[in-house]
């Protein structure tokens, strides 16, 4: 079928019908990877106003979202907030157990999760997942062992194109679009 990003396999477009949890590492991610530090140890990140969008639009419709990531951050714990996103969860270097953990604690099934990584410590989460996601530019683990590969580079929009995929294959991106979030 033939998204708005390009032509997905049909297998892709079924899991993503099923999907109610989007969870997203961030790093490489909802960022291009690169992280500034400044002088006077200040750490800063960019974030894509796309992919922000997208997660207000995807939590509208009715799929949660959550981040788990490696480290930990008040920009990202910031940003995600004003994203009004639920769960996050910093400071995982063992990812799994963190997803795990969250999937009991809203009774979903793994095949009900969609995960989007861009390197090693998300290969457990992106292969146990029911839709495991990997960006463009992930490192090539990832990306062979990913069920979706995105269009759109880490950090430029690639969340935004998950976002999209599932609200299109769900049905509520019409929706989304005309919305003012």
């Amino acid at each position: 079928m033939n998204t708005l990003y390009g032509n997905v396999p049909q297998e892709v477009l079924n899991k993503a019908k099923t999907i109610k949890l989007l969870v997203c590492d961030v790093d490489g991610v909802f960022s291009d990877g690169r992280i500034y530090l400044g002088n006077d140890g200040e750490e800063l990140k960019a974030f894509h106003t796309k992919d922000g969008f997208g997660i207000k639009a995807l939590g509208a419709s009715g799929v949660d979202v959550a981040i788990i990531t490696g480290r930990n951050s008040a920009i990202v714990a910031n940003r995600m907030k004003a994203l009004n996103v639920k769960h996050i969860i910093q400071g995982q270097e063992d990812k799994l157990p963190a997803l795990q953990a969250l999937a009991e604690q809203l009774n979903l099934a793994t095949d009900e999760i969609a995960y989007i990584g861009d390197d090693v410590p998300d290969l457990p989460c992106i292969m146990a997942c029911g839709l495991g996601i990997s960006v463009n530019d992930a490192h090539p683990q990832v990306i062979n062992n990913a069920d979706y590969i995105t269009f759109t580079r880490g950090g430029f929009g690639a969340v935004r194109e998950v976002c999209d995929l599932i609200m299109q294959c769900q049905g509520s991106l019409a929706q989304a679009a005309g919305a003012s979030i």
